[in-house]
Parts: structure tokens; sequence; C-alpha cells
């Protein structure tokens, strides 16, 4: 029978979760609530229905262990009566009656399950939700045998404490009394003023005179303080700013200010180690994947989406695949769509959610060398290193499917995955794979349609890449349990001449308002002062992928909608109106084929789609063959193919 059966407080020997030894990571998992079955009795083929458990874990970690020196500010966190350092995490669990013993740990993005728009096809409601028979989407993960887990790491969302839907975080240890510089970035997308805007950490003095505000209309632009631009403290966590006359509504706020009390954030790291290490090995009664004594987990993977994409590349690059008892925490890894970035998370304060974009945070340390998972040398620095160097030492790298889709190249600096700091191209360490999604924008939604955005000269792409995602899962989870060799990468690269400079990557498409615009990537430091802003020291070159002669780019996975084209679809988008001379942030573009050859403008070289597809069912066996051929190649699951196939043949605008 459906039930909820919720404890308010589980003590350390209460609810049949007993104190675990003074070594252990976690020493304690509170259930909140328990729901069996999910999603309301919903059965998933032979793996049967699934349980949902929404909890806590407390983590307790010793300073001066070697694997924790890593984390910022360690030293100073207020201790447990053990001297240990603790922290609590948001826990989401959901398991299958019958697992495959495979867990699969999504890392929270900005709190949020993005796993099922991506592989599920749900909306992001359902995914946080978890409720409803449809909240699970296709049902793949779940039919499969995963056991999935969601971790709460992000020290500045406000913990869900259980509530459906909520975002997932955790309680950080704070380190009263400290204090230091911060900054903050803002771009309104209004004129309204004076405006408000939140402070990520609380100010330490609330003097004007004692902080720095400037305006600039681009980022590149110097920074300004024109006569009519003021503000004021509102509290010590928001301040009111006056704008000034002559910036439009894409202008660009930078307060530079004295802040105090930062949370420990680098821990939010360990949580995701340590709650998924305690998950995959305790064998106690504290584990609720545990039964009869053993633990249910033989092996696992982490995976992240965009902003907990950047966060497992963190957890890499930090040596954090590596636990308290120096076994591999992760058998496989999937960043989705990082490019060559991190996150600004292990810092003291940090600021997680930020996002080197095209217009706003260009220049928070979110995307610095190393770039790349070999180790190389910055021809900038003259620094050697690489996310797979520590790992390296400790024998605890993972099978890495690092997966982008097309918009890293242009917005997130993508190519610095697969080059060196001078452009030239890199191997990639044996247990790495790199994917591109041809087209795809950095993440539509799973219905996305062709649509206008009056913030964007080109219709903004559709291009999804769950069908990808999820053949890749699976050749991730095959390489991992059974040695079989995934897909060889698809990347743009300069050895087969699909990655080329900026300039003239396109033909003359009328209509393509191709301008070589792309994200820059810079070597950024600090400035000289607490006051003063960061600086620019160096411009790292970056490489763009190569197209064919409809405007379609050469490499990567190229879904069927691509080998099948109707349209030109790019992984870029100029802005229109405000911020100009930029990228619409995070979207690609659409420029459709004329539909017949009369129509066709004479200087356009794309043919119409009456040339192209001249007999009735032209179109639909052109993507049936190209699915077919993916699914050989296995960056497709052969039920995809048979249902784009089936979609192509049922499209009336194709015959």
């Amino acid at each position: 029978m459906t039930g909820i059966k919720r404890a308010a407080t589980v003590a350390l020997l209460g609810g049949g979760l007993a104190a675990g030894p003074a070594a252990a990571e976690v020493t304690r998992f509170e259930t909140v609530a328990t729901e069996a079955p999910a999603f309301q009795g919903r059965a998933f083929g032979e793996r049967g229905q699934a349980r949902k458990i929404t909890g806590r874990a407390t983590i307790a970690l010793d300073p001066a262990d070697p694997r924790n020196a890593v984390i910022a500010d360690i030293a100073l966190a207020p201790r447990n009566p053990d001297g240990k350092v603790e922290a609590t995490a948001d826990v989401v669990l959901l398991r299958p009656e019958r697992p495959n013993g495979l867990l699969l740990v999504e890392i929270p993005n900005r709190g949020r399950k993005l796993i099922g728009p991506l592989v599920e096809g749900t909306s992001t409601e359902a995914s946080g939700r978890l409720e409803r028979p449809d909240d699970a989407g296709r049902g793949f993960l779940l039919s499969r045998g995963y056991t999935l887990a969601w971790i709460g790491w992000q020290g500045d969302i406000a913990p869900g404490n259980g509530k459906a839907g909520a975002p997932m975080g955790i309680r950080l240890p704070v380190l009263a009394g400290v204090t230091g510089p911060s900054r903050e970035e803002w771009s309104f997308e209004n004129t309204t003023s004076p405006v408000e805007a939140p402070l990520t950490w609380p100010a330490a003095d609330l003097d004007p005179s004692k902080a720095r505000l400037t305006v600039r209309a681009r980022p590149e632009d110097p920074r300004e303080t024109p006569p009519g631009l003021s503000f004021r403290f509102v509290g010590p966590t928001r301040i009111a700013i006056t704008r000034p006359e002559g910036f439009d509504a894409s202008a660009l706020y930078e307060l530079i200010y004295t802040a105090r009390d930062p949370a420990v954030t680098g821990l939010g790291l360990a949580a995701i180690r340590d709650v998924a290490t305690f998950l995959r090995h305790d064998a106690s009664d504290r584990n609720p994947l545990a039964t009869d004594g053993r633990s249910t987990i033989d092996r696992a993977v982490g995976f992240g989406i965009s902003q907990s994409g950047r966060v497992l590349r963190d957890l890499l690059y930090l040596g954090m695949n590596e636990d308290e008892h120096g076994r591999m925490v992760f058998d496989g890894m999937m960043p989705h769509i990082a490019g060559s970035r991190r996150s600004f998370t292990n810092a003291r304060f940090a600021q997680p959610g930020r996002n080197p974009g095209p217009h706003l945070d260009r220049y928070y340390p979110a995307d610095q060398f190393p770039f790349a998972y070999a180790t190389t040398t910055d021809a900038l620095t003259g620094k050697r290193d690489g996310l797979f160097l520590r790992c390296r030492i400790t024998s605890t790298c993972p099978r890495l499917m690092h997966v982008d889709s097309e918009y890293e190249l242009w917005g997130s600096r993508g190519a610095l995955v697969t080059t060196d700091t001078r452009g030239a191209d890199l191997a990639q360490p044996p247990e790495v794979r790199v994917y591109m999604v041809t087209g795809a924008p950095h993440f539509a939604a799973p219905d996305a349609k062709t649509a206008s955005d009056p913030g964007c000269a080109l219709p903004v792409s559709p291009v999804h890449a769950g069908a990808a995602s999820r053949a890749l899962l699976v050749a991730l989870e095959s390489w991992i349990a059974d040695g079989v060799a995934p897909p060889e990468s698809r990347y743009p690269s300069r050895a087969d001449g699909t990655l080329g400079a900026p300039a003239h990557l396109y033909p003359p498409i009328p209509g393509l308002p191709y301008a070589g615009l792309y994200n820059p990537a810079q070597w950024v430091e600090p400035g000289a002062g607490p006051l003063d802003p960061p600086v620019v020291r160096a411009t790292y070159p970056l490489l763009l992928p190569k197209v064919d002669p409809d405007g379609n780019t050469l490499a990567g996975i190229r879904l069927p909608l691509i080998e099948a084209p109707r349209a030109t679809y790019t992984a870029w988008n100029p802005t229109r109106g405000s911020a100009a001379a930029t990228l619409c942030n995070q979207k690609g573009g659409v420029l459709p084929f004329a539909a017949t050859k009369a129509a066709r403008a004479p200087d356009d070289p794309r043919p119409s789609l009456e040339e192209r597809y001249p007999e009735a069912g032209a179109y639909a066996a052109a993507v049936r063959a190209a699915a077919v051929r993916m699914a050989a190649e296995r960056t497709l699951l052969p039920a995809d193919a048979d249902e784009m196939a089936r979609e192509a043949a049922e499209d009336r605008l194709a015959r």
C-alpha cells in the first residue's frame, strides 16, 4: 500500500540508524520521508516498483587527514567534540525493487534535479517532484535497474528540509568573524532605478565609502563611476543602486566590498565524496541502501549537468575521487555541458552559482587553467597541471565521458578540453572519451520547438541531447561493468580538419548573421588591492568547429536532424537589442532551408527541401538511414532510432 512515513528527527541511535565508527565519513543518516512504492505504484519493467527516500546525511571530516587538506579553510572551521568538522547534506534516493548494483549520483544543479529533463523527457518541475507516475518520464533509468541518488552540496542554496521539489542544499560551518574581499556583478535587464540587489555574503561594514561600485556597458570596457551612480546598504546582505544615465538595461554593475562570516563551501565537494562512498560501501543498517548486512551497490557513476558537471571536474581535479580510506568513489563520471570550466566553490567567499558567460560573470575564477584532463603546461603562466594529475597518483581515475553541446565550444571554451593552451591537439588519457552533440544549444527542453526570442537574432534551436545521452550512459555502464570499450571520441579536432580559427568558418549564407562572436578564454588574476577588480593578463587561442556547405558542423554526434537536415542549426545566436555584439547566452539558432527551388534565394548555397528530398518518403528514408547507422555505432539506442524514424515517417511537413 502506498504510504509516506515521516520522522521528525532520528537520533543517532534511533530509527535503526546506529552511530558509526569514529572514522566513518557519514556519522548520521536521518530519514525524513519514505515513499514505498514511489510514483504512485508505477512499475519499471522487470525491475519492479521503486522506493523513494528523502533524508539528510551528516559528514564529519578530520582536518588533519591529507585527503581533506585541499578543502579551503577547513583548518579554521569549528569542530565537534571529536575534533571533526561537520556538515549536513540533503539526500534523495530512488531504488527499484530489483537493482542492478549501479549507483548513479546526479550532482544537483543549483539545488535542482536535471537528469529528468535530459534523459527521461520530463519537465524540471516533475524531475524535482518525483511523485506522480509521469514524473519518472520514460522510466529509462529505473528500468535499467539504476539506483539514483542526489546529494546537496551548494552552501548558498537554502536546504529544502525534505519538501518534495524543494532545492537541495547543505548546512555548512561558518567562520564567524572572518572578513575579506568579495565581489558581486549584476546585469538587471531593466532600467529600474533605484534597483535592489542581493549580496552573496554579508557586508562587514555598511559604510558605502568602504566599498566600490562601478558600471560598464560590456565586460571589456573600463569600469566607470559616472555622475548619478551611487548605492546604499539596505542591510548586511542587500544594497540599493541608483543608476546613472547613458547605460542600457544590459549594463554590468560591479560591487567590491569587505564581507564577513564565510562558510566552508569546499565541504560541499566532500559531501558528494563521502555520502556517495557511504551509500556504496556501508553495510550497516545506517545505510538505507544496505540489505541484510551487505551493500547492494558494486559500482558508481557521478553525473553532472552544466554547473554540476563543472563541480564533477572540480572533484576530480582536487583528488576527491578518492575517499578517506583510499577507495575510488566513482568508477565512472559523465560531466555534461561543462566545457573547459570548473566552478568557484573551493575558496573563501566562494560563489558556486557563478557561470562565466558571454556577457555576465566573465572574470570569476571558474574557468582558469587547467582546462584539460591530460597534464599540460600552460603557455601563459608556465604551470604544469591537469584534471587527471592527482587521481593518477592515487590510482583513482574514473572512466570518464565528457559530453558537451556544441554551444560549449562557443560559450564555454570547449576546445580547451582537447587542445593545449597554444591550440595544438591533445591526446586524451585512455580513460577519457569526449563527445559533442552537434548543433545543440546549452540545454534545450525535451519538448522544445524552433521559436523566436526577442533578444536573439535567429529563432532559437530546439536540438535536444537526450537520445545521445541515453546511449552514452549505457555505453559508460558497459565500459565500467564489463570492460567494453565505448564509441570513439566525437569532438572537433585540428587533426581531422574540423576545428579552426573563428574567422571565415561559414559559407556566405543569406540571413545567417555570423560575425565570429564567441566567449573568449582569458588568464584572469585577482586585483592588487582588496577593492581592486580582477585583471585580464592575456588571452588563450580558442578554436571553433568547422561546418559543411549547409552551415551545419562537421564533427560530433550528428543526430538524424543534422544528418538529414531541413535547416542550418547553429550553436551560437547573436543578441538583438541590449548587450549588442555578443552571444545570446546558452542559445543556438535555426535558419530553415527554402521549401522549393523557386523560393530559394539566388545566393543561398543550400539546396531547398524540394531538391534534397524530391520523392515522397525521401526525408523519412534519410532519417531512418542516419538513425540505423548511429545505433550501429552505439551513439543512439535502437529504441530511440526506431522512434526517430517513426516520427519522420509521420511528419506531414516532410511529405
